[in-house]
């Protein structure tokens, strides 16, 4: 009489093709498998499309404003040819951070551009020392995290540049500061109630 109890494996195989109400679970892990490797690529595609310059620049209020001041600064137009767009500065690389920043814009953004509030170069002069403050808050706060995907203090050489910057790039890494510490203003227009003086 053979009294051996089924492998694990086996036993596992068995409750893996044992039916639910209609399908086995067998069928319904697969088909989870292969809806959630679908749903991830539509979702990793719409996160990448909404980081792209022609979407951050089709709507009005972006397009006429600070994409026209951009497209004036360095970072749109320099000797190496290197373009930084929107989402190089304003969303996070790393992907948890990167969610928490287009849910933020879902709750913030969106709303905004429903309601226009910034729909004329008015109404956004009018916010833009406020929309200003908040991205200089948020980039203070993650240590200009977006600034340093591509400068850092030890990638650079001091050595090849002005003798002004050496010195205050030398002091900053002292001290302690960020990138938007000293930059503000480095990609947008500074906004007419910005006084250095009080910071």
């Amino acid at each position: 009489m053979d009294d051996k109890k089924p492998s694990a494996w086996k036993r596992c195989w068995k409750v893996l093709k044992q039916p639910s109400a209609k399908y086995s679970l067998l069928t319904l892990l697969v088909v989870g498998f292969f809806a959630g490797i679908i749903f991830w690529g539509g979702f990793n595609t719409a996160m990448e499309a909404t980081n792209t310059l022609e979407f951050c620049t089709s709507c009005h209020e972006m397009r006429d404003t600070v994409y026209q001041e951009y497209k004036e600064t360095i970072h749109y137009t320099n000797r190496t040819g290197v373009r930084a767009i929107c989402s190089d500065c304003h969303v996070p690389k790393d992907w948890v951070h990167k969610l928490a920043r287009k849910i933020k814009a879902s709750y913030v953004e969106l709303p905004a551009k429903v309601l226009g509030t910034i729909d004329t170069p008015e109404k956004f002069e009018a916010k833009r020392m406020e929309l200003a403050t908040n991205e200089w808050k948020q980039m203070k706060a993650t240590d200009s995290r977006e600034c340093r995907n591509c400068h850092s203090f030890q990638g650079m050489d001091a050595h090849k540049q002005r003798p002004k910057a050496q010195e205050k790039h030398l002091l900053a890494q002292k001290q302690g500061k960020t990138c938007i510490d000293c930059h503000k203003g480095i990609a947008h227009l500074l906004p007419k109630e910005y006084n250095d003086d009080e910071e």
